[in-house]
């Protein structure tokens, strides 16, 4: 949803910020990827606007390295399939150093991963049918923003393990409407 509104603009600019770096786009996804665990490895340790930061900083190598490959015109299946395998491993791994510090439920963040997990696995077997799956309230963008705002309240609450508790329970639920979301949009298109 946030993705596909903003999505115009932030081409535009990260497409400008892509031309400029020398790298192949698979390496700036593994650099967010390692981000993304360091983020987790944060969280982990309870540290939650440090995990924020580098959520955002891994967002932005998502960001550039799709970036690069349109602008440089690198983009390859592999790399896309690369990403997206990158993006769920990175969205475990944030979840997983907020279930170890005990910020949230082992049962609830189990269900924060499945969500996620089923709603790019959606998408993915919507477009193997043909059919453009980009539908929802919570895509990727907005669960990380979800987890990020989240975590800066929590810190400025003194490390509210409830805000966290709250933060994680509105990301699953959110994410779980937007499978049915998805899968009433396929079944739409193959009915």
């Amino acid at each position: 949803m946030l993705n596909n509104k903003i999505r115009p603009q932030a081409n535009e600019i990260t497409g400008k910020i892509g031309k400029k770096i020398p790298l192949n786009p698979n390496i700036v996804t593994l650099i967010g990827l390692f981000i993304s665990f360091f983020a987790g490895g944060l969280f982990a340790s309870g540290n939650l606007v440090a995990g924020a930061i580098f959520i955002i900083i891994s967002g932005m190598c998502d960001m550039i390295d799709g970036a690069i490959a349109r602008s440089q015109h690198c983009r390859t299946r592999f790399g896309g399939f690369l990403d997206s395998t990158c993006d769920r491993f990175a969205d475990a791994a944030i979840i997983i150093g907020l279930m170890y510090s005990g910020y949230t439920d082992p049962i609830l963040g189990a269900l924060a991963i499945h969500s996620s997990l089923t709603v790019s696995y959606i998408r993915s077997r919507a477009e193997s049918e043909g059919i453009k799956c980009s539908v929802g309230i919570a895509e990727r963008a907005e669960r990380l923003l979800i987890i990020v705002v989240g975590s800066i309240i929590a810190a400025i609450l003194g490390g509210s393990h409830n805000m966290m508790f709250l933060t994680i329970a509105v990301l699953t639920i959110l994410s779980y409407i937007t499978v049915f979301q998805r899968i009433h949009h396929v079944w739409i298109r193959l009915n």
